[in-house]
This record gives C-alpha cells, sequence and structure tokens, in this order.
C-alpha cells in the first residue's frame, strides 16, 4: 500500500494483480509505504484507521484506486503461484489439480494452501459498499497507464515483476459453476468494472 501525496493518491493492493509490478514504479515517488505484512492492506482497515489519520494529521484525503483481476484468473495466478517447484509446506498445492484446488479455496474455511481471501471482500465494507475510488481491470493496462500519467504529468513505465510460470490449468464446467455460485458478489464487481469501460469511478 502505497500514499502519494502530490498526486493525491493511495494505492491499494490486490494480491495477483501486478501489484508488484505497480509498486516498483510508484515507490521512488511514494510519501508513505506499507510494506511486507501491510503490503496488502484491506481498503476497509485503510477508510477505517489509516484514511482518518492522514485527514487528522496532513490535511490529505488521496483518492484510493486498485486493479481487479477476472476472479478466475486470479485464483489461476495463486495456483500458479502456489504449485511452483520449492519446499513444500501448507500453503504448497502441488500434486493438486486446478479443480481441486478451486474447491478448496471456495471451502469454508478453506485449508491453508487455498486460504487466498477474496477481492471482493478486500474492497468493500461488511454492507458490500465499495471503499475506493477507482478500480481498473487488470486487462485494462492502457487506462491505468493513462490514469497515472494524468496524475504525475509523464508517463509511468511499468515493469513485469514475480511473473509465476505458466502451467496448464484447466477448469472443468461444473467446478466453474460453483465457483461462480460461491463467488458471485466478486464476479458481479468485476463485470461492473468491465461495463465501464475498465475503469469503475465511485462515491465514497
Amino acid at each position: 500500500m502505497l500514499v502519494l501525496s502530490e498526486q493525491n493518491l493511495a494505492f491499494i493492493a490486490v494480491p495477483k494483480t501486478g501489484t508488484t509490478a505497480i509498486e516498483m514504479a510508484l515507490r521512488p515517488r511514494s510519501d508513505i509505504i506499507f510494506g511486507k505484512h501491510r503490503k496488502h492492506m484491506t481498503a476497509q482497515r485503510f477508510h477505517r484507521r489509516i484514511a482518518p489519520f492522514l485527514n487528522k494529521a496532513f490535511d490529505l484525503r488521496p483518492d484510493r484506486f486498485v486493479v481487479i483481476r477476472e476472479p478466475e484468473e486470479q485464483i489461476r495466478s495463486w495456483y500458479r503461484y502456489r504449485t511452483r517447484s520449492g519446499p513444500s509446506g501448507e500453503r504448497s498445492a502441488l500434486g493438486l489439480s486446478f479443480d481441486e484446488y478451486v474447491l478448496d479455496v471456495i471451502k469454508d474455511p478453506p485449508p491453508p494452501h487455498a486460504g487466498i481471501g477474496s477481492q471482493y471482500r478486500m474492497l468493500t465494507d461488511s454492507k458490500g459498499q465499495v471503499l475506493v475510488h477507482h478500480l481498473f481491470a487488470y486487462e485494462s493496462q492502457t487506462l491505468l497507464r493513462s490514469f497515472l500519467a494524468d496524475r504525475f504529468g509523464q508517463d509511468i513505465t511499468i515493469k513485469p515483476k514475480n511473473v509465476s510460470p505458466e502451467v496448464n490449468a484447466p477448469l472443468s464446467p461444473d467446478v466453474r459453476e460453483k465457483l461462480h455460485a460461491a463467488r458471485a458478489d466478486e464476479f458481479a464487481l468485476y463485470k461492473k468494472v468491465l461495463d465501464a469501460g475498465g475503469h469503475l469511478v465511485t462515491a465514497i
């Protein structure tokens, strides 16, 4: 999570949406940087804790922006990350098919290797209100770059970082149906972003 006072922006990093690449590009220009365990701060925590502090301490009310990914693809990215070669452990998904992994993700509660959270829950409050001003579809990188260029007054170069290797990860129709049912709110939010042309602007 980054705060850029001159550009009046706060970047809330949703996992597996290219956040490391964006953070590397914006970090040198940031006034406040939350790293390590607070890198992926939820919008609700920012809204309740950080935003009031910024307002009171610095008279700063930054526009919050995020990147959101097609939900199945975001989970597939997690699957690639957790099936890559390396030390085994309870968070490893080695040996599981993508069908098995998705079914684990939507369990309540999910096992450790499938405890990846939810984009929808990360960006909304308990009533389902979206707590960020600008949502960009992961597939609409040109819109994000244009938005940042407008705020910075110059083009911002975003280079790919931490890209997991490709793996064959098909999803069967019946499991896809279960995923859509379990995460209907997340798919609906992503569709709103697409319906807005890839950049959804909200009022908080």
